[in-house]
């Protein structure tokens, strides 16, 4: 073999090398390059304490989407909008329940759905109306220590 051939049987080497690792990035990482088959809700909370975006959302157990991102209510109520990004063939409920879960005693925050009993299904766009937010553990705690656990 020449040196020429060596030279361009490594480049071919390194450049296979290297979109097999951009591959695995992406797949590992959960990135979508083009949007991805997914459809937007979102839901309200008074308080998503430790909530992040890209934190899973999960039915029974099984993540079924993630967190979209988190932003105030544009009606100025002091609540926190997140907007949540599902995979296309979950149907969410009209009375489905969302909750702010904490993973383990000093886990990750994530939004847990419990799915309820109506025919009537969310569309993309729609909101999520029964919420319920985040245990704050240090205000609990507090509350605890001054005596003032009802």
């Amino acid at each position: 073999m020449t040196r020429e051939s060596i030279n361009i049987s490594v480049g071919i080497f390194v450049l296979i090398g290297i979109l097999c690792l951009g591959y695995l990035s992406i797949k590992l990482g959960k990135l979508e390059l083009f949007g991805g088959d997914h459809y937007r809700v979102s839901a309200d909370f008074d308080s998503v304490a430790g909530l992040k975006s890209g934190a899973s959302v999960e039915i029974a157990g099984v993540e079924v989407g993630r967190v979209d991102g988190i932003s105030l209510d544009p009606n100025q109520t002091g609540r926190a909008r997140v907007h949540l990004k599902m995979r296309r063939g979950v149907k969410l409920q009209e009375d489905i329940i969302a909750s702010v879960r904490t993973r383990g005693i000093i886990g990750d925050k994530y939004v847990l759905l419990k799915p309820g009993g109506s025919d009537t299904v969310i569309g993309a766009g729609g909101s999520i109306r029964e919420t319920e937010s985040a245990v704050d553990l240090e205000e609990l705690f507090s509350k605890f220590v001054h005596g003032q656990l009802d």
